[in-house]
């Protein structure tokens, strides 16, 4: 009988395990590019308006017509739900609330003309909130995310339009924001989400996901920024880096987005339940 060398199959068990987790980042990746596809529209319209001139309209018109085109596809195609779509809807009428007193506060600037703009605000920039919204929601169904010990509704509520209304409040009050912090580590110290990739289920801590999520905003900001999506005061002359700062902005968006998704859903689940 021919022994086993240890050697070769631990070589053998080694190779095995790196095919399957290589199999299952491939799955997970490509349903994260399924979900982003609203965002990755967005950015590619921001670059293809920049560098090739459309007749007729200003270019932030043109890109109200693209993402609302775009809006429309996906949900004729399937690939949103008209749930979902009232969500999104939601984020959008959120966002554009903001941007309209950011503006007003000269926090970032829409230097280009546009008939569909609303006290200095272009009408696309909407979409660029409710694309987030679109990604958590395709991203919720399509990896089947469940909550783990997620804090009740007396919290979570209260919590999120605190964070929402800091966006504002700060520039006249004191500005909270690592106090709320502190408030979403204590709230959701314990809280993760668990979401499937090809039959297998894996868990995450929530702040993990929290944070992943808000880094990878802040990189689009900067690549939003470098095609003249919006400008910040710092950017008037001379493009230059979003300052590592706002990452903590967008962590804090991020949890407003996801409570409200995730509040939703449990309404919605509790309905279908009852």
């Amino acid at each position: 009988m021919n022994s086993i060398n240890p050697n070769e199959f631990q070589n053998k068990t080694l190779k095995v395990r790196f095919t399957s987790s290589f199999k299952q980042l491939f799955h997970f990746g490509w349903e994260q590019a399924l979900s982003c596809l609203f965002p990755v529209v967005i950015f590619a319209s921001l670059a293809i308006t920049q560098i090739i001139p459309l007749p007729f309209l200003p270019r932030y018109d043109w890109l109200l017509i693209i993402f609302l085109l775009m809006q429309w596809w996906m949900v004729h195609s399937g690939l949103e739900t008209r749930d979902e779509l009232k969500v999104i809807t939601l984020f959008h009428l959120i966002g554009l609330a903001l941007e309209i007193f950011k503006v007003h506060m000269g926090s970032w600037s829409y230097p280009e003309e546009g008939y569909f703009k609303i006290f200095g605000v272009p009408l696309y920039s909407g979409f660029m909130y409710a694309s987030v919204a679109s990604y958590l929601c395709q991203a919720w169904r399509r990896l089947k995310v469940n909550l783990v010990k997620w804090p009740p509704f007396i919290v979570v509520i209260p919590l999120a339009s605190a964070i929402y209304l800091n966006f504002f409040t700060h520039h006249f009050l004191i500005d909270i924001r690592w106090f709320l912090t502190g408030l979403i580590i204590l709230v959701f110290l314990k809280s993760g989400v668990t979401y499937e990739v090809n039959r297998i289920r894996y868990r995450m801590p929530l702040a993990l996901a929290f944070v992943l999520i808000g880094f990878f905003i802040w990189i689009a900001e900067n690549i939003a920024t470098f095609f003249g999506a919006w400008e910040y005061p710092n950017q008037t002359d001379v493009w230059s880096l979003v300052h590592l700062g706002k990452v903590s902005s967008w962590v804090l968006l991020v949890i407003v987005s996801f409570l409200i998704v995730a509040t939703l859903k449990q309404v919605k689940e509790r309905k279908e339940v009852n």
